[in-house]
């Protein structure tokens, strides 16, 4: 049994509320659970219950077993002073105060229907991947759809709060906040930090004035990035080395440490130089870019945008001085829709909320216009007939499994509690 089983049977009083006493004899009167903070500290706020006759408004600790006050250090925490009752589901030893007074406990495994717990333990048996996976193709569909809208918009939050932070950061420069967090999903995961050094180290003001010239912006993010370090044979990269040399002196660009970019592992259509050339290519075509994906109202929109591709001497080469067979570098559906999932849907929720305004129905469609991800998590979900549709669907997938299943959070989902009914 896990402690947040207890936190939903005293939440929502799934025990017999009826001749109820202390383990010290005093009968309990539960007036108000109080108020479920999941914070640091005692498990509900502002409780409210009379003990003996005597009404008490405070905080309600919760714990498996009585000892588990002292496992915790809770004698020593402030924090803890507040607690009028300790609930527990098996007492083993007294719980004292400061000055030496017991905490009173209620103790509630005789008060729970069997059934309830015979639910939650069918619930946390033995599984082979998540805890409901025998049980999710019963699932009523109502219950699903509501979930995974909460669980796409907590996903959703995560996501943009950095893209808030850093527009904090910057004063609001919504624009250089957006070239940042494109050239971090440019980068994938194993450039994106890289990528989103290189394009923090750069004023934004710099690469607008820059990008009017495709070699310009290109030479700016290569050189940033430390790619034209070093000496070459082609003239292309002699003449961006020169170009770097000649934007870092003429903007008094100060140097910084950046990790190197990263080959190993990736397909060459995913090399940095690739990608980063795609990038410059999308500023320097792209121009009022930010104003563009914020007003986009589909899909088809935002391929139009990123309808791009890397500078003619790309679609003979990955890296410079090696020759590769002819093939044009534009970016791809499938990138496109990266960029859409991990970039333009969180930004545009934070840049509404910045300004008080409510998007989160255009964003639904836009998501639920692109095509489902792929990878072993939703391939899993798969073989449990649970079916996206949509990259809304799978970005809700992905939050329930890494944040409520991996964690056995079950008594915090809403599957798990509909499980629980049954």
């Amino acid at each position: 049994m896990k402690e947040d089983f207890l936190h939903h049977v005293w939440q929502f009083k799934k025990f017999n509320l009826h001749g109820l006493t202390t383990v010290q004899g005093d009968q309990v009167e539960i007036i108000n659970a109080g108020q479920y903070l999941q914070l640091a500290g005692p498990d509900f706020f502002n409780a409210q219950v009379v003990i003996a006759g005597q009404k008490w408004a405070g905080n309600v600790e919760i714990h498996i077993k009585s000892s588990d006050w002292y496992l915790h250090n809770h004698e020593r925490d402030t924090n803890y002073d507040s607690v009028i009752l300790h609930v527990v589901w098996e007492h083993d030893t007294e719980v004292m105060r400061k000055d030496n007074s017991e905490i009173p406990v209620l103790e509630l495994k005789h008060h729970v229907d069997p059934k309830l717990l015979d639910s939650y333990n069918a619930l946390a048996a033995t599984k082979t991947w998540i805890y409901c996976e025998k049980e999710l193709e019963t699932m009523n569909s109502f219950v699903i759809e509501n979930w995974k809208e909460r669980l796409f918009f907590e996903r959703l939050e995560r996501k943009a709060k950095p893209i808030v932070q850093l527009a904090k950061e910057t004063d609001g420069d919504w624009e250089a906040v957006l070239f940042c967090f494109l050239a971090k999903n440019f980068g994938l995961n194993t450039n994106g930090e890289v990528f989103y050094s290189i394009a923090t180290s750069i004023p934004f003001s710099i690469v607008r004035k820059e990008s009017f010239e495709a070699e310009n912006i290109e030479a700016l993010l290569m050189g940033r990035a430390g790619i034209l370090d070093g000496e070459f044979e082609d003239v292309y990269a002699k003449d961006l080395k020169a170009r770097y040399q000649y934007i870092v002196q003429k903007h008094r660009l100060e140097p910084v440490h950046i990790d190197s970019v990263e080959y190993f592992r990736h397909r060459p259509d995913n090399f940095p130089t690739i990608r980063l050339a795609q990038l410059a290519q999308l500023y320097h075509s792209g121009q009022n870019l930010f104003s563009k994906i914020i007003t986009a109202n589909t899909l088809t929109e935002l391929y139009s945008i990123f309808n791009v591709q890397a500078s003619p001497y790309w679609n003979t080469h990955y890296r410079f001085d090696k020759e590769s067979p002819r093939k044009r570098k534009s970016l791809s559906a499938s990138f496109i829709d990266l960029l859409v999932i991990n970039t333009i849907i969180p930004f545009r929720f934070a840049y509404a909320k910045s300004i008080g305004k409510e998007n989160t129905e255009e964003l639904v469609a836009l998501m639920q216009q692109a095509a489902p991800e792929k990878n072993a998590i939703i391939d899993k979900f798969r073989t449990f007939k649970i079916a996206p549709q949509s990259a809304y669907d799978t970005q809700s997938l992905l939050q329930l499994k890494n944040e409520y299943c991996n964690h056995k959070r079950c008594m915090q989902c809403a599957l798990g509690l509909e499980l629980l009914k049954r």
